[in-house]
């Protein structure tokens, strides 16, 4: 009998049963185990869907974005499906990946890609007690998951690949290496993939210059960057950006102190939207669109298929410089809302604002050839509806944002409306260039992108005015010897019907309706003289002109070879003519303009490096003589204003010379523009090693100023250069000369007029200056 107390022996019978219930557990547990193994390599040989191969898992990088440099190192523009720019591990700060480890996978250095620990705990808490989910584990589902099943069944099995495919990475590559890659791949939304467009997009500034509490806030929207939205959810990716702290402190990343006080701080975003439409270089940037879709049709890759420059992680090394491109957007939004205010109040009481000097029949036909241009009728033609039913459409008000220089407007209004209110903005443009090296450092192709999309930089042509007399003048000192000193009759002048293929006698009047005595060629340059002008062209003969222009870089070929084309009737772009303008100032040698000069694929390998395009055109001796001319424009012409400072309580200077007084006191040669009705205002400016054309107007002709002293290029034009060399001179990392332009060793031709009397000198420079008639 057994004692009290003491367990009763176990029957025969029951002993076997114990021993069938372990031998069950064992085998159920065994067979689990097997099951799951039989799974995994059932799922590693595809069974349940395709796996990566090798090939893909050793390039596993997703779309690259193409990034655009300028000469200074910063990345000023980027092309992408996803905005996407691939960092080393070297770029990213050590408490940046502290952060990532602490928070999503403490454990990543100590597993090959799956965390046992982790997984029991998750699998016996159901997850309560946190995820599983490695950094690995995720790497591999950012890659090849595309779209997370809701089914449960099928979320398992993508699970399973995800655990295949974590372990294969890991073999595969180091843990730098895979930290690297999540960094690189995770969306951060906003058109920030990736940590390099991240700090940028929401911090305005590189990964490695990310501060603790930044990192902190970017690694904590890993959880759930939609839910974790700074610019949607401040308050929630604060106590998010908290969360990772504490976990930094509690694995001994940062001290609790550190933890503490960083807590306390703000997010301080620094949302820096990086949209096609956004940013600096806009119009550049899509210059350079089209010019890499060209350079991709001419240059294939080895297997004949094309570059796409928005998924191979291009590099283009451009020459701009991103002071000066900056330098030259701020000068446009400061002087063009001036200069809008001042037009759009002197057309208060204009019955066919915007427009002048034009009947309402030609109205008419402007706003119907800008509406049959206009997206709107474009897409509704591609969607098969009828003339009638689109022209309707244009009557109809609709909601829509418009554009003001206060800031962009909702507004109700109808589309043909919306249409003339456009078309009552000045548009602008402005290019600045090294005219040694043909180097464009500054591309402003208008005022607004993203209202304004047509680039008025090349693409755009318009008249020049008296920006082309220079090329008279230059023509006529190459061929004749002249000298600014010689003396011409500010006296009335034609040119006889048939001579050049007249039809009629050309006899073009002084803007400013002065005549007599004699003049020196600096002084009627100075004035815009045309009657002058008119003498010259007619010794020299317009062909001699026009290849003159031609061997600087301007398309001649709509260019007639009449007399009339020295008074600046030729429409030229104001790429064309920054390029003319810098053969003088690079002593008689043209280079021409480029602006990619180099680009790279995504390993850095060279696919293209400019080779510059020279030629010589005039000798240094006839360059330095037209520069010399063109020095007398600012000295005592309509570009004086750039020097003086006494007409500061004039009306004009009050409302739209912004900027003034500029009092520049080094050497420049320039020269304005203005055409007929102030249609376009022009300046051309250089200084030794740098030139830069303004060109300022309207969409149409009939959009100007009624008053020459508002619509002249010294006016409208002038200022912007006025306010771009100020900032660019107030920065002395650019070296922006000061110095006398080069003279040659020799010269023969006088340049020094001060013994004449009419060299240009005035008492003001109000002249109305370069308005033409034909």
């Amino acid at each position: 009998m057994a004692k009290q107390g003491q367990k009763k022996p176990l029957t025969k019978a029951e002993q076997a049963s114990q021993r069938k219930h372990i031998k069950t557990f064992w085998k159920v547990l065994g067979g689990g185990v097997l099951f799951i193994l039989l799974v995994f390599i059932m799922a590693s040989w595809g069974i349940f869907g395709k796996l990566p191969d090798p090939s893909s898992l050793e390039n596993p990088e997703k779309d690259l974005a193409t990034q655009i440099v300028s000469a200074d190192g910063e990345v000023i523009g980027k092309f992408f499906k996803e905005n996407r720019t691939p960092v080393q591990f070297e770029d990213l700060p050590k408490h940046l990946v502290n952060a990532l480890i602490a928070t999503e996978d403490v454990r990543f250095y100590d597993h090959s890609g799956i965390d046992a620990k982790g997984s029991v705990r998750a699998l016996a808490f159901l997850g309560t007690r946190g995820g599983a989910s490695t950094i690995s584990q995720q790497l591999a589902k950012q890659f090849f998951t595309d779209q997370v099943s809701k089914n449960k069944f099928q979320r398992g099995m993508q699970k399973i690949k995800e655990w295949i495919i974590a372990i294969r990475l890991e073999r595969r590559y180091t843990k730098e290496e895979i930290i690297t890659m999540y960094f690189n791949v995770y969306d951060f939304l906003n058109l920030a993939i990736g940590i390099e467009s991240a700090s940028n997009i929401y911090f305005d500034k590189a990964p490695q210059e990310l501060q603790i509490e930044e990192s902190a806030m970017l690694v904590g929207m890993f959880k759930n960057s939609s839910l974790y939205n700074p610019r949607r959810n401040p308050e929630g990716v604060t106590n998010r950006r908290n969360v990772v702290l504490s976990q930094m402190a509690k694995y001994d990343f940062i001290t609790e102190t550190e933890r503490d006080s960083l807590q306390k701080l703000p997010l301080n975003v620094t949302f820096t939207p990086q949209d096609h439409d956004e940013g600096i270089g806009t119009y550049v940037r899509e210059y350079i669109r089209g010019y890499m879709k060209q350079w991709a049709k001419d240059n294939p890759k080895l297997d004949g298929s094309l570059y796409d420059i928005n998924s191979d992680g291009l590099k283009i090394f451009t020459t701009l410089n991103s002071k000066m491109q900056k330098y030259a957007e701020e000068a446009v939004d400061m002087h063009m809302p001036n200069l809008q205010n001042e037009f759009d109040a002197q057309n208060e009481k204009n019955k066919i604002s915007p427009f002048r000097d034009i009947t309402e029949e030609e109205i008419d036909k402007i706003m119907d050839a800008a509406m049959r241009r206009s997206d709107r009728w474009r897409e509704m033609k591609n969607q098969g509806k009828k003339e009638k039913e689109i022209i309707e459409s244009f009557s109809k008000k609709t909601q829509m944002r418009i554009f003001s220089w206060g800031g962009d407007i909702d507004t109700l209004m109808t589309p043909i409306d919306s249409i003339r209110y456009y078309k009552s903005f000045f548009r602008a443009s402005m290019m600045a260039m090294t005219p040694q090296t043909g180097e464009i450092k500054a591309w402003v192709g208008g005022v607004n992108y993203k209202h304004f999309k047509y680039d008025m930089v090349k693409k755009g042509k318009r008249q020049i005015g008296s920006t082309f007399k220079p090329f008279v003048y230059a023509t006529a000192i190459d061929q004749m010897h002249m000298s600014p000193c010689d003396t011409l009759p500010n006296t009335p002048y034609c040119i006889a019907e048939g001579k050049y293929g007249l039809l009629k006698e050309w006899c073009p009047k002084n803007s400013s309706g002065n005549y007599g005595g004699m003049m020196t060629l600096k002084g009627a340059l100075a004035q815009s003289i045309n009657t002058i002008t008119a003498r010259l062209i007619d010794r020299v003969g317009p062909r001699p002109v026009i290849d003159l222009i031609e061997k600087m870089g301007v398309d001649t070929k709509e260019v007639p070879e009449a007399p009339s084309i020295a008074l600046g009737t030729p429409d030229i772009s104001l790429y064309e003519m920054v390029g003319a303008y810098s053969t003088f100032a690079n002593e008689g040698v043209y280079v021409k303009p480029i602006l990619v000069q180099r680009i790279e694929d995504k390993n850095g390998t060279v696919l293209f490096q400019n080779v510059p395009e020279t030629r010589d055109v005039i000798s240094n001796e006839t360059a330095y003589v037209t520069v010399s001319l063109l020095q007398g424009v600012t000295q005592s012409g309509s570009g004086s204003r750039l020097r003086h400072k006494w007409r500061g309580n004039d009306p004009v200077y009050k409302k739209i010379i912004t900027g003034y007084p500029y009092e520049f006191g080094n050497p420049i040669a320039g020269k304005t523009g203005t055409t007929q009705n102030n249609s376009d205002g022009w300046f051309m400016g250089m200084v030794p090693n740098l030139a830069t054309g303004v060109w300022v107007g309207g969409d149409d002709r009939a959009t100007h100023f009624s008053r020459t002293a508002y619509g002249q290029g010294a006016s409208m034009a002038l200022p912007l250069w006025g306010i771009f060399m100020k900032k660019c001179y107030a920065d002395e990392t650019l070296d922006i000369s000061k110095d006398n332009f080069r003279k040659p060793g020799k010269i023969s031709i006088e340049t020094n007029c001060s013994e004449y009397k009419n060299d240009g000198g005035n008492d003001g420079d109000e002249i109305p200056d370069d308005e033409f008639e034909f």
